[in-house]
């Protein structure tokens, strides 16, 4: 192979790139899980990004199908159901001795946010829900040399926070009693994961070949509160409820390598588990009166996540690289829900302003493939028997900026 002549902004360009296209995957996935600044070759580097996502999916056809709901009124068409969202990341890298490498870092990796308002067809499936998420990880490696390359082992450990809330109209609005109907789930819990992974590499043709597990994370605590105060005040409660969720593990295979003098190819797979996160029940401790005092779920029904991304990167000058990618995520619903496939088209620069500075500029635009939302059966029970419509193709736009400090 000959020797290629690379400058490490196109590299860092092209992480950046995958990372604004995948912002908006499927299942909760926000920001997920990266390691790229592990692999920069300076001894110590520091890492800030943001992220913008503005998804546009809007419902179509909306009916209430469970007559117990009575009418809610409001449009059937042109709902939207999405909000937008932004997406941070901060990392620090530091070489530790002869081989060894380890990072610190802060993020968001999961995440969701529905509000399509109390004035739709379908208010009493959904009048908002939210979650959010903070990851902080430790991730360290150990490198030698191996061919004309190096061999790298990777282990980490990470500490996550999530939390969340869903309302929905649980019964008509009273306005002799003030009361707006709405009754509100909050939820909380935190866990400990773990990652694992090998990395191949040929720094001097830009070659890299990563593959990194993630462990899920056991929300064993998860915890909070029905809140039904404001739905009937004469037998309106709140009171706590607990329950079981598990943020799905992850394998994630990525590879690059430099295809000719200023020109890299890179892309990724990555499968994750989200069809754990099925149908999940919430129930108040024993001796509760199951009338005044409920159960209540949240109905998820996902399957496995598959994201596919790959593109190509060029150095125009000794400080400006440029990169363009494409991106497949298999949608994690399937009749039920509106996670559907979606296509993904990026583009970025890096401009390195001196040796130990670098800014970084991404965007990507996708489209949101269409199709519908209806009852289903889950364990031989029926689940989203409150509400169905179809939604078509819809458009998204992210962007993505950072700045990198190397020493």
């Amino acid at each position: 192979m000959a020797h290629m002549n690379f400058k490490r902004g196109v590299l860092s360009v092209a992480a950046g790139l995958l990372f604004a296209s995948a912002a908006h995957a499927g299942g909760l996935e926000r920001g997920g899980y990266n390691i790229d600044l592990l692999f920069d070759p300076s001894d110590y580097a520091a890492e800030a990004s943001a992220t913008y996502v503005n998804p546009q999916r809007e419902l179509n056809n909306v009916e209430d199908i469970n007559p117990a709901n009575g009418a809610p009124g409001g449009p059937s068409d042109g709902v939207r159901d999405t909000e937008s969202y932004w997406v941070p990341r901060v990392g620090i890298k530091a070489a530790i001795g002869e081989g060894f490498d380890c990072m610190a870092d802060y993020s968001q990796p999961w995440g969701a946010h529905s509000k399509p308002g109390v004035n739709w067809a379908g208010a009493n499936d959904n009048t908002e829900t939210k979650v959010e998420s903070d990851n902080y990880a430790a991730t360290c490696s150990y490198k030698w040399a191996v061919g004309p390359g190096q061999f790298r082992v990777i282990g980490g450990v990470f500490y996550q926070e999530v939390s969340g809330f869903k309302e929905r109209l649980v019964r008509p609005p009273v306005p002799f009693f003030g009361t707006s109907g709405i009754g509100r789930l909050d939820l909380e819990g935190d866990g400990w994961g773990w990652r694992a992974g090998v990395a191949y590499e040929i720094p001097e043709y830009a070659v890299r070949a990563s593959l990194v597990y993630n462990s899920a994370v056991d929300l064993d605590n998860l915890s909070g509160s029905i809140d039904l105060r404001d739905a009937l005040p004469v037998v309106g409660t709140k009171y706590g409820v607990s329950g079981f969720a598990s943020m799905p593990d992850s394998l994630e295979l990525k590879v690059q390598s430099g295809i000719a003098p200023d020109w890299v190819a890179f892309g990724s797979v990555k499968w994750t588990d989200w069809s754990q996160l099925q149908v999940l029940k919430f129930c108040p401790g024993p001796g509760a009166n199951p009338i005044t005092q409920p159960c209540t779920s949240l109905n998820l029904l996902y399957r496995d996540g598959w994201t596919i991304s790959g593109g190509i990167g060029h150095k125009f000058t000794d400080k400006l690289s440029g990169a363009a990618s494409i991106t497949w995520d298999r949608g994690t619903s399937h009749g039920f829900g509106t996670q559907t496939d979606t296509w993904s088209f990026g583009s970025g620069l890096s401009y390195a302003a001196t040796e130990n500075l670098e800014f970084r500029l991404a965007g990507a635009v996708g489209i949101l493939t269409g199709g519908s939302s209806g009852p289903q059966t889950f364990n031989g029970e029926p689940v989203g028997n409150d509400v169905k419509y179809d939604f078509d193709d819809d458009f998204f736009a992210a962007v993505s900026t950072s700045i990198k400090i190397k020493f």
